[in-house]
């Protein structure tokens, strides 16, 4: 039987867990009475776990308000007031997830080459079908060698069908052809997978909003999502990255690959923080069904239960 979706989230925030549970353990067994020079371990430790400087700050002032207002006894208060600010600020850009009156939901995934993207749009439409809805993909990639190949093996995998051009074809046309068929079979969800593009590639992220308003011609509030593919094994470099991409395209949340493969799984508390945006999923693993929709609770209980 397949674990269920805490322990599922424990083993993949394992590494960040072990990190941060130590450091945190190591800082709380010194002294029975929090004080200035625990609170500098544990900014280290947040540190290491790629918090990043602006999320560790935040958290760290705040502890050390309630420090001066109520003195903060021992480890197991600190824990759990370290729990609520993390908890807080994941669940801060959380909102409703746009969904039409009238199917299908167009979804577009976006970000760089080797973040998982493709393969994220395969989980994604496996997730889908879990949840009782019907799929198309759309291969918009038509950019990268073996994109569409790829993602053809996925719809393969999870039992879904595709619309696909040529390599090289135009990624709006693909799109165009991919709504319209969804529209006529009254398909869910239509997910796709746009080229990798770097935000300083001018031609791609000029592709993209064609892509946009292709979009739009045949269903005007459409895209109702765009999810920014992160790996978040790159930690702060990618959220740099992130930061600029967003700009750009119009990202309502992100799906963070490779959490189980890090132990600065930190991360996901600083694109909250400082993308405000929210996490919508976590892949954590290379199997079809290793792709969880985000929960800050369980997420930040994980971390440190």
């Amino acid at each position: 039987p397949k674990a269920g979706f805490f322990e599922r989230m424990k083993q993949a925030v394992s590494r960040t867990r072990e990190s941060l549970s130590s450091k945190i353990e190591g800082i709380v067994a010194l002294t029975r009475t929090v004080d200035e020079s625990t609170l500098e371990g544990l900014e280290t430790a947040l540190l290491t776990s790629d918090l990043g400087v602006q999320t560790t700050t935040r958290i760290l002032d705040a502890l050390r308000d309630r420090a001066r207002r109520q003195a903060i006894d021992g480890g197991e208060e600190l824990r759990a007031l370290l729990k609520a600010q993390l908890r807080a600020i994941l669940e801060a850009p959380q909102r409703p997830v746009s969904c039409p009156e009238t199917p299908p939901k167009v979804i577009f995934l976006v970000g760089v080459n080797g973040t998982g993207k493709t393969t994220s749009a395969g989980k994604l439409a496996a997730w889908s079908r879990s949840q009782g809805r019907s799929v198309l993909l759309c291969a918009a990639d038509t950019f990268r060698a073996a994109a569409i190949e790829q993602l053809e093996i996925w719809a393969s995998r999870s039992g879904v069908e595709m619309i696909k051009t040529r390599q090289g074809g135009d990624p709006a046309a693909v799109l165009y052809d991919a709504i319209a068929a969804a529209k006529a079979r009254k398909i869910d969800d239509l997910y796709v997978d746009t080229a990798g593009r770097l935000h300083t590639k001018t031609g791609l992220m000029d592709e993209l909003e064609k892509m946009r308003r292709t979009a739009q011609r045949l269903i005007p509030d459409a895209p109702h999502e765009v999810l920014l593919v992160m790996d978040a094994t790159t930690g702060q470099n990618g959220l740099q990255q992130a930061r600029l991409f967003t700009q750009a395209a119009g990202v309502t949340g992100i799906l963070l690959t490779k959490l189980d493969g890090t132990a600065k799984g930190g991360i996901a508390v600083a694109i909250a923080q400082e993308l405000n945006l929210p996490v919508r999923f976590a892949g954590v693993g290379e199997q079809m069904t290793d792709l969880l929709e985000f929960s800050p609770a369980a997420f930040v209980d994980s971390l440190l239960e």
